[in-house]
């Protein structure tokens, strides 16, 4: 069940259950046909979705805005919210960035193996 949306993880657990697929359509507001669908598409091997690999544009402004100097209060001043708020985009940034290069250190490491 690896790398499976919640829905299809919730169908597969009302089927392991022992629930037909009419009463499994009940309870998500699906046909017995739809969920027929659902729990063959969950035999399709999938990827988990690629990371995102570039910034978003708030996250890029304010490492831009940090970077140039402003304190966490004046950036957070110019797009109305706390400097706690910017202090979290700017985490968040910092910790999209580590993970793009550790998995692509991680895949280099792999490849070379």
């Amino acid at each position: 069940m690896k790398h499976l949306r919640p829905l299809e993880r919730r169908v597969l657990a009302m089927r392991d259950d022992g629930l037909k697929n009419e009463e499994i359509g009940r309870r998500i507001g699906k046909s017995p046909e739809r969920v027929e669908s659902i729990i063959a598409w969950t035999a399709i091997p999938r990827t988990r979705p690629p990371a995102r690999r570039s910034p978003t544009a708030i996250e890029r402004r304010v490492t831009a805005l940090l970077d140039s100097g402003e304190t966490h209060a004046q950036v957070g001043k110019r797009f109305n919210r706390s400097a706690a708020y910017v202090r979290q985009v700017e985490g968040l940034a910092q910790y999209r960035q580590a993970v793009d290069l550790l998995g692509a250190r991680r895949q280099d490491i792999e490849s070379q193996a």
